[in-house]
């Protein structure tokens, strides 16, 4: 049984908003078990409902369960500090975005802004069904390329652990004391009328 702390027991927001918000954190505890495919079906449908520009729905999301013959590929792309707890994920996704527009091939200027609203989609439904998902910037993008036979005119933005929750003891010994939801900045400083006036 899973030890990972309550998000809600810990988080409260200032206005009101939906709890699902507040229940999407980044844990790293895992317990080692594969993730079902229709828990993947969830996610990835989540998706693929995102807003995009012109509605390019320009994201594309590569995955590995780990019983699977890719697993090895797609661990091995992970940095070493993050291999460190990725072992007990049940699927490891890669975050992809086609660079150009389809319907006139110019250069689409916020291809990463829609790939990271689908990522969102998909992280608050992991959330919603109990399940951890954890976007990590530390991997190998050019190995990603090569390895994943990704075509030129696509670019990756980031990896993504997905499993079931686990004990947070069972973490390398540094990653235990960060195993807890964290706050955020107050609305004041990320919300502005007018000008830009924020202070670090």
């Amino acid at each position: 049984m899973s030890k990972l702390p309550n998000p809600l027991d810990v988080r409260q927001s200032d206005h009101p908003i939906e709890e699902l918000f507040l229940k999407r954190w980044s844990p790293r505890a895992m317990n080692g078990e594969g993730v079902e495919a229709s828990i993947m079906d969830q996610l990835f449908e989540a998706a693929r409902w995102a807003p995009s520009t012109y509605n390019e729905q320009e994201w594309r999301f590569l995955y590995s369960h780990r019983e699977s013959p890719s697993w090895e590929t797609f661990f091995g792309l992970l940095a070493e500090a993050n291999q460190s707890w990725c072992d007990k994920a049940g699927v490891l996704v890669v975050v992809a975005s086609r660079t150009t527009f389809s319907r006139n091939g110019k250069p689409n200027p916020v291809h990463e802004f829609d790939a990271g609203l689908a990522t969102q989609n998909l992280l608050l439904q992991a959330a919603q069904l109990g399940i951890v998902a954890h976007p990590m910037a530390g991997y190998d993008r050019g190995k990603a390329k090569i390895a994943l036979e990704i075509p030129d005119g696509f670019e990756t933005h980031c990896m993504i652990a997905i499993g079931h929750p686990g004990n947070p003891e069972a973490l390398p010994e540094q990653m235990r004391q960060n195993e807890t939801p964290t706050g955020r900045k107050t609305i004041d400083k990320i919300a502005k009328q007018g000008e830009f006036a924020f202070e670090d």
